[in-house]
């Protein structure tokens, strides 16, 4: 999934805003609202790959990553700034191929905007070494099929 800054502000070019949204992205997963596969925070969008618990809708998923992140940001911003766009896309990850694909594009990610020449120099992106990721779900696969 994909959701973007308000006006696509530059939001994620100062590294505490970028470390509040990585804790409150671990919190909820902690928490085990969903499994977190993939993700890389740039300086005005995200993009995420996680499978919803059974009892959590894609949509509270990222009601609960938005909500939570604007509030913890409000206390240090201000909060009648606007953090979020309204929305996000979303895509159905249909098989292994699939999942492999879009893993790829989001680490790649900070690549094509050249902000790095290798995925695992950027420090907001799960490619970078360190973060923990839960695998892609063998069952996800019997569930398509």
């Amino acid at each position: 999934m994909t959701f973007s800054t308000y006006h696509r502000r530059k939001l994620f070019t100062v590294e505490i805003y970028v470390h509040l949204f990585l804790k409150t992205l671990y919190r909820h997963r902690r928490e085990g609202r969903y499994s977190l596969h993939a993700f890389v925070v740039m300086p005005e969008h995200v993009h995420l790959l996680l499978t919803p618990a059974i009892d959590v809708t894609i949509e509270r998923a990222v009601q609960l990553i938005k909500g939570a992140y604007s509030h913890e940001l409000g206390g240090i911003i201000g909060r009648s700034q606007e953090v979020w766009q309204r929305g996000f896309t979303d895509h159905r990850i249909r098989n292994q191929q699939d999942f492999i694909h879009h893993r790829n594009y989001i680490d790649q990610n900070p690549v094509e905007r050249r902000l790095v020449t290798n995925p695992v120099e950027y420090r907001y992106c799960s490619a970078f070494p360190g973060f923990k990721l839960d695998p892609w779900p063998p069952a996800a696969e019997a569930a398509i099929a």
